[in-house]
Formats: structure tokens, C-alpha cells, sequence
């Protein structure tokens, strides 16, 4: 399709590549969103289970987002129609369902994301949200259908056992990892090289080959991201915009006084 904004992330991913987003947390600034595109990233990971951002807030997010020619993906606190639609209508290219475990609540989950005959999302497309093109509504239906990207999280013993039956559902994009509810779950909290963690987490890998499904994981830096990367992984979280900031600074801090010592 050659109108509307296209969903970069998930052209890449249809190719067989490795995408790499990095997570919005904390910082109440588009302006970071400008800088992870400056970097490469593909897409930013805007958190509304953990973070503390708002709707209105996220909107700008969004539209730095696209402006700039990052992917927006968002991850709601949890699985309601209101909370995905509006931010599906705000122009969120995405959405990250967490904590899912049961088939059926998936199901239902997925069929937010797409309209009718393919899903059940209401239409509250506005012109500020496809840039003010004169489209006309099956134009912005099939256009929407087609490029929302939805993933799925598995943080649990009991949503692995149950991969093959989520994975199965129709509409699903992506599978993401929660690596950190994963090994709380497994009894190994923050153990994320534990032979338990690996193993567990290849199965999915294992389950997403057998249906077709892209296998991710959200991880807690650039080691943890490659080495998951080199496993088979090709929706990789790298960190969040806390975590680099006060990386480097602790960096800078170390490189500077290591040159010059303090003077008495």
C-alpha cells in the first residue's frame, strides 16, 4: 500500500529480519522518541503497564513516533477493549497485551485490534490520526487491519504450557517474553542464565517455528539482547531509556575520573 503510513516494523519482520525497539518508561518526553529513531532503532516500546504515562502523553509519543519514522507499539496495563482501541485510534501501530495465559481471553483480545468482518474494533478513526489524507472508510479498514502489529507476552510456567494453543490464534504477530515474570515464575527471580530460563524460553522459540509466529523477548540489556538475538529471536527489546541514560553517565563519570584524579 503507497497510502497512509506504513508499519515499518512489521515490513521488516514479514522480510525475515531482526527488529530492535527499546522501551519508554520513565521520562515524560517525545523528544526521546526522536532520539531513539536518530539511533536506529526500529521501534519504542511505550509502557502503560509499568510507566506512569497518560493518554495524552502517549498520544505525543505516538506522533513523534510516526513523524520521525519509528515504529509506535504500546503495551496496555491489561487486557480491556477501551484501553487498546483508544490507543489503537491515537495512531499506535501496536499493541503488547501482557500477562496473557488463557486461549480464550487472547481470542478476544485480538479481535480489538482489526475491524469487522476480520475483528471487532470499532471505527473512531480521526483525520489528525492518518496525517489529514482525504481517505475514504474501507480505505482506512483495510489499511488499519493490515498494518496493526499485535504481540502477545508469555511471563509464566502456565502461559508456556498453554504456547501451542495461543500461538495457534488467528491475528497473532508476535510472541515477546517477559524474561523478568518468567523467572519469578520458574522459582529463579533475575537467574536470566539459568539452564531452567533457556530452556524454557527456547521452547516457546520452538512453538513460534511451528506456528508461524515471530518469537521476542524483552531484555534487560545489550548482552542480554544479542545472545537472545543469536538464539533465533527477531523481536528484541533492549533495555529502556533509563537504563542507557544512567549507563552512560556512570560511563562518562568513570572515564573522566579515572583520567584526571580529584585535586585536594
Amino acid at each position: 500500500m503507497e497510502w497512509m503510513r506504513p508499519n515499518l516494523t512489521r515490513e521488516r519482520l514479514a522480510k525475515g529480519e531482526t527488529v530492535y525497539g527499546c522501551g519508554l518508561q520513565v521520562y515524560r518526553a517525545p523528544e526521546i522518541v526522536r532520539c531513539f529513531a536518530a539511533a536506529g532503532f526500529d521501534y519504542v516500546f511505550i509502557d502503560q503497564e509499568h510507566g506512569s504515562f497518560n493518554l495524552e502523553t502517549v498520544h505525543d509519543m505516538i506522533t513523534a513516533s510516526k513523524t520521525c519514522g519509528i515504529t509506535p507499539i504500546v503495551r496496555v496495563g491489561e487486557l480491556q477493549y477501551t484501553l487498546c482501541a483508544r490507543l489503537l485510534d491515537q495512531g499506535a501501530q501496536g499493541i503488547i497485551l501482557p500477562r496473557v495465559e488463557e486461549p480464550k481471553a487472547l481470542e478476544e483480545a485480538l479481535s480489538w485490534f482489526r475491524f469487522p468482518p476480520r475483528g471487532k474494533r470499532g471505527f473512531g478513526i480521526n483525520p489528525t490520526m492518518i496525517e489529514y489524507e482525504a481517505r475514504t472508510m474501507p480505505e482506512i479498514i483495510a489499511h488499519q487491519n493490515h498494518e496493526t502489529l499485535a504481540v502477545c507476552q508469555i511471563e509464566t510456567v502456565r502461559a508456556v504450557e498453554a504456547a501451542d494453543e495461543l500461538l495457534s490464534l488467528p491475528g497473532l504477530d508476535v510472541i515477546m517474553i517477559g524474561p523478568a515474570d518468567l523467572s519469578v515464575s520458574l522459582g529463579i527471580p533475575g537467574q536470566f542464565d539459568h539452564p531452567k530460563m533457556i530452556e524454557t524460553v527456547e521452547r516457546v522459540i520452538g512453538a513460534c517455528s511451528r506456528h508461524g509466529v515471530v518469537p521476542g523477548i524483552q531484555t534487560r540489556g545489550i548482552a542480554m539482547a544479542k545472545a537472545w538475538a543469536d538464539r533465533g529471536m527477531r523481536f528484541v527489546g533492549v533495555a529502556a531509556e533509563h537504563v542507557f541514560l544512567l549507563e552512560k553517565c556512570r560511563e562518562a563519570l568513570a572515564t573522566l575520573r579515572a583520567a584526571k584524579p580529584a585535586t585536594v
